[in-house]
């Protein structure tokens, strides 16, 4: 594995909420990484502040794609792109998307989803679904909204706001359709 010096989003988000322009900044990275990644098939599945570096020159880097799966069209003229037959729960349970805990499909939605809870925990300083309990973390990320990050006090525009809330939907086709999309958004 390539050695990168830096830290990780786990670390740069340790001390507390980032200001709006750092996370603006580090999500359009994070979410051209995930789009790069997306158009080669691949959807990560793993995506957490642990799995993401930034060099001491500010360049992101996704990592650990140890869990990510190659998606296979689901027909020959269909380009939506999906992974099924996971045997179990896979990735980091706070930052899952519902699909996963729910053993449905995943595709590049989910890894939005992902992204979503990182820009909420970077915009914060907190996790979106912050429940002590495994048990009660899925059941939050299933059923409940998070707070809103405005109302948390993260000195955040609405806009900022919206965008992430928006990967964090319960339902994939009310996330972003892409990463690509993401950036724009981010832009």
């Amino acid at each position: 594995m390539e050695y990168i010096s830096g830290a990780t989003l786990s670390e740069k988000a340790g001390s507390g909420a980032l200001p709006e322009a750092d996370v603006i900044s580090l999500g359009k990275q994070a979410a051209e990484a995930l789009d790069a990644a997306h158009e080669q098939g691949i959807v990560h599945r793993d995506l957490k502040p642990g799995n993401i570096m930034v060099t001491q020159k500010g360049l992101l880097k996704v990592l650990d794609f140890g869990l990510a799966k190659l998606l296979q069209p689901s027909g020959p003229a269909d380009r939506t792109l999906s992974f099924t037959g996971s045997t179990g729960l896979t990735g980091t349970i706070p930052y899952m998307a519902p699909e996963q805990l729910d053993g449905r499909e995943v595709d590049a939605r989910t890894d939005i989803h992902a992204l979503g809870a990182i820009l909420y925990e970077l915009a914060t300083g907190k996790k979106p679904f912050p429940q002590e309990t495994t048990s009660e973390v899925m059941q939050a990320i299933l059923h409940r909204l998070p707070e809103l990050p405005r109302s948390l006090g993260a000195p955040i525009s609405e806009g900022l706001e919206r965008i992430i809330l928006k990967c964090l939907e319960k339902e994939p086709g009310d996330r972003y359709a892409s990463a690509k999309d993401l950036v724009a958004d981010l832009s």
